[in-house]
């Protein structure tokens, strides 16, 4: 789950269902009492119809997990020295040391940790160059890019164009923000 409207995806369907929880977070959700089996398949079949997991894997959890804070540190806070320095941050936001979630993110997603952040960042620049509201020097300042320059390599890298390009372009290749890789 990855914005506030699938967080009221996975509550209606849980509410459907008659499954009692205390709260919905990006990636999880804490019940009020463990379900039966059941409960389990009739949810798995129900989140899986709307494009969702069901995680029961420990691994898989925090790899959700990391996802997630790394989709909100780019996507949903407003402070861009925030973005960036997911050695120091990540460790502090999940509780378990960065080589361990380094090594467990790119064994499982086939991309290292840094370049899942240039994605998501290069997504949240599409999203701003879209708007026509800020201009590149700007969107660098917000993404935490040290130069204008340094974010229009790195977009070009990602998406094979600069900045100018994509904005003269009438389609926006977005992506969503859990496909992103």
């Amino acid at each position: 789950m990855v914005c506030p409207r699938c967080i009221s995806a996975v509550e209606t369907t849980l509410t459907e269902l008659n499954i009692r929880f205390s709260k919905v977070h990006l990636g999880e959700v804490y019940l009020i009492k463990s379900l039966s089996d059941e409960q389990k398949l009739n949810l798995k079949s129900k989140l899986q119809k709307q494009g969702f997991e069901l995680l029961g894997d420990k691994k898989n959890m925090l790899l959700e997990k990391i996802k997630n804070t790394i989709i909100h540190i780019v996507h949903h806070q407003n402070d861009p020295h925030k973005i960036g320095n997911l050695s120091s941050q990540l460790p502090e936001l999940i509780g378990h040391s960065y080589p361990y979630l380094s090594s467990l993110f790119s064994e499982k997603e086939g991309i290292t940790l840094e370049r899942y952040l240039i994605l998501q960042k290069i997504e949240k620049a599409k999203e701003l160059l879209s708007y026509s509201e800020l201009n590149v020097s700007e969107i660098s300042y917000q993404l935490n890019y040290s130069s204008s320059q340094h974010l229009s390599r790195q977009f070009k890298s990602v998406t094979g164009m600069s900045p100018s390009d994509f904005i003269k372009q009438k389609k926006t290749k977005r992506k969503p923000l859990d496909n992103v890789k």
